[in-house]
């Protein structure tokens, strides 16, 4: 995946949030990659500080995993 072909499709405040999406994305065979600052993964509390755990996907895929991660509206 080359850079600038990237985006982030939805941002989470946990890694295990953040790996959920992933799955989804994954069962629907859209590839993602999980990006946060956790220092090497020895502080993962430093991620909510620098933004949070950002899901990104392709730019082509990234209204199909939108649509994926859009949850359902309450019914009324």
């Amino acid at each position: 995946m080359a850079e600038a072909d990237l985006v982030v499709v939805q941002t989470f405040a946990t890694e295990s949030e953040a790996n959920l999406a992933k799955s989804a994305l994954e069962a629907a065979d859209i590839e993602s990659i999980i990006q946060a600052d956790t220092v090497g993964g020895m502080r993962p509390h430093v991620a909510w500080a620098s933004g949070g755990f950002h899901l990104i996907v392709r730019d082509e895929d990234a209204a199909t995993a939108r649509e994926i991660l859009e949850l359902p509206a309450e019914q009324a």
